[in-house]
């Protein structure tokens, strides 16, 4: 079913719900009120009768049922009986004498003990008195057919009929005219999200200038669309750039291998085309292996395997790991703030990849310097722990902090240094992974990189 419709639908029930209500409400207060009214006459009219009855030396029964005809009373069908203390009947009076009550002797007794009492008999209100004076014990019993009262009711009954109907059926009209109103901006957004592509990512939604829900959906659309873009513009240039640096290579290798079968060649000659060779494949190796930790870094929390880890143990093997790829780097270490319980030395992650991306910054830190040297401060904080990596060197530019982190980019002075430009990339990759940040600053010639990991103990309670 359209939401059009929905919406329609169900403003239209919440309507006939309230008009059903009301107008039951009003027709119950009605009759009610008619009931009290009609009771509270028949009362009148029974202590009138019972005073009259009770100065009998005064007025004789003919009388008094004069008087009763005469009474000013929109009823029909009238009846006035009197009952005597032993239940006999004394005084009657009748429009129409076949139409008396025949009352039986425990709802006389019932009025005797109540004083009052109602009922509806036969489409007839009914008064119950219970009148004493002196030596007189009289039960009188008023009754007639209230014409006017259920008349008036039956009017009430029809307009509140024809209002509930006529106010449902303008419910239904108007619910539908809103609804259509109510879902044209998501209509306009639909239509515009649909003539956005791949193609013109660069588009927008307009968000209109009413600060509503429509404006929040829009600018969350278009909120996504800027990630899209984002993405896609990082895309492209990952592909550009990767397919560079593997072209470069496997170019190299052609060409060598090319020259190399033109024509016959020494022992010698054909001993460092290989040995060239070898090292273009060795870096192609590299290369490849590097991409794939950085489409593996690239993926969901969900993807990877996690598991409680020793932040201060990944630390401390950082100088053997760094003094393989060079005896002249050098890692100096230094804990400071840390929990002396065990159990709060621990996060949660890839042993592998988080690894990998802390080695990754501390291997920029030792080949960027003019010494050689990292200085890495693991330290804690309320809910998370803060590893530094810092070094010496000529620092980054401010125009270069921002890129440094995309994949392939190297500072212009820092290309003849090796690498692939992925270090960087792939650790805040890991790091945001892992639910961390990655942050850098660089001030007179001193780089520092401020990565922040939760504790696991953090992590559970979230």
């Amino acid at each position: 079913m359209p939401v059009r419709l929905k919406i329609t639908l169900l403003f239209s029930v919440i309507v006939f719900l309230i008009l059903g209500l009301v107008c039951v409400i009003v027709y119950y207060f009605s009759l009610s009120n008619r009931s009290k009214y009609i009771n509270a006459r028949l009362t009148n009219v029974a202590i009138t009768t019972a005073r009259f009855l009770s100065r009998a030396e005064l007025l004789n029964p003919h009388l008094i049922q004069k008087i009763d005809s005469l009474t000013a009373i929109a009823f029909t069908r009238k009846t006035v009986l009197a009952y005597d203390s032993l239940n006999r009947k004394i005084y009657s009076f009748n429009d129409d004498d076949a139409d008396s009550l025949n009352l039986s002797r425990d709802i006389l007794e019932k009025v005797r003990s109540r004083q009052t009492m109602y009922l509806e008999i036969d489409k007839r209100d009914v008064a119950f008195y219970h009148y004493t004076d002196q030596n007189v014990d009289l039960v009188i019993v008023a009754a007639g057919y209230d014409v006017f009262g259920y008349s008036v009711m039956k009017q009430l009954l029809f307009i509140l009929s024809i209002s509930f109907f006529v106010g449902v059926f303008i419910a239904i009209v108007s619910g539908y005219v809103f609804s259509r109103r109510l879902l044209l901006p998501l209509s306009k957004i639909a239509s515009e999200v649909n003539e956005i592509s791949a193609q013109s990512l660069a588009r927008r939604i307009d968000t209109g200038r009413s600060q509503d829900e429509w404006y929040n959906l829009a600018n969350t659309l278009n909120q996504l669309l800027n990630r899209l873009q984002e993405s896609f513009e990082l895309q492209k240039r990952f592909i550009a750039n990767a397919s560079h640096e593997l072209s470069t290579p496997l170019t190299a290798i052609s060409s060598q291998l090319e020259v190399a079968l033109q024509k016959e060649r020494s022992s010698e000659d054909y001993r460092k085309t290989m040995e060239s060779i070898y090292q273009d494949v060795h870096y192609l190796g590299k290369l490849t292996h590097t991409l794939l930790e950085f489409a593996k870094a690239s993926g969901t929390k969900g993807g990877i395997e996690t598991k409680l880890l020793r932040i201060d143990e990944i630390i401390l093997a950082l100088p053997a790991e760094l003094s393989k790829v060079n005896n002249h780097y050098t890692v100096l270490l230094n804990f400071d703030n840390l929990p002396e319980n065990d159990e709060d030395l621990l996060v949660y992650g890839n042993e592998e990849l988080l690894f990998t991306a802390i080695n990754n910054i501390a291997l920029n830190a030792c080949k960027y310097s003019t010494d050689l040297q990292a200085k890495v401060l693991l330290s804690s904080r309320k809910k998370d722990f803060i590893i530094t990596i810092e070094n010496k060197g000529s620092g980054i530019p401010l125009q270069e902090m921002e890129k440094i982190f995309q994949p392939f980019y190297r500072i212009e002075e820092n290309r003849t240094a090796g690498g692939f430009g992925l270090g960087l990339s792939l650790a805040q990759r890991i790091i945001k992974l892992h639910r961390g940040d990655i942050r850098v600053s660089s001030q007179n010639g001193i780089t520092s990189f401020m990565v922040s990991l939760p504790w696991a103990t953090y992590l559970k309670d979230v």
